[in-house]
């Protein structure tokens, strides 16, 4: 686990809020010098705290509005299998996420679709991967919120 103090938590904040600010805006928010709030960025991405910078898309303007939960329970849970599956999985890209599970499914998938009949193609697909025996679908109706900031 890493190491981080008051100072570092604030300056995650305002990445995760508004992650182009500039350096000193960014400094000015969390009342440190801009050279410190540098300092601070770089240990944080050389520790690998800061993973990553990416721009998040409204999926109403890129024609992904639908969001499907998909649980999906493989024949077998041998290493060989669940390696091959998590592989396979990996390639399509509909799947913005993959959670391997404990209870009644072997992994929960967190997919967008543009409609029911994409998500009929997606589903045609993700039955043919590596070890699965069944599927199970739930369409979201609404987002009711939605976050990519993590509590620090």
């Amino acid at each position: 686990m890493a190491k981080f103090d008051d100072t570092d938590r604030r300056i995650l904040r305002v990445l995760q809020r508004k992650g182009r600010m500039s350096n000193a805006d960014i400094a000015e928010a969390v009342n440190v010098s801009t050279s410190a709030s540098h300092r601070r960025i770089q240990r944080l991405e050389a520790e690998g705290i800061i993973r990553d910078y990416v721009a998040l898309l409204d999926p109403r303007h890129v024609d992904r509005r639908s969001t499907v939960f998909v649980e999906v329970t493989l024949d077998s849970q041998t290493d060989e299998t669940l390696a091959a599956f998590e592989r396979a999985v990996a390639r399509v890209e509909d799947v913005l996420e993959c959670h391997l599970m404990a209870g009644t499914a072997d992994y929960m998938l967190k997919v967008v679709a543009s409609d029911t009949e994409h998500f009929a193609q997606i589903h045609r697909r993700l039955v043919t991967l590596p070890g699965v025996q069944k599927m199970q679908s739930a369409f979201a109706m609404r987002t009711v919120f939605k976050t990519t900031a993590l509590p620090v």
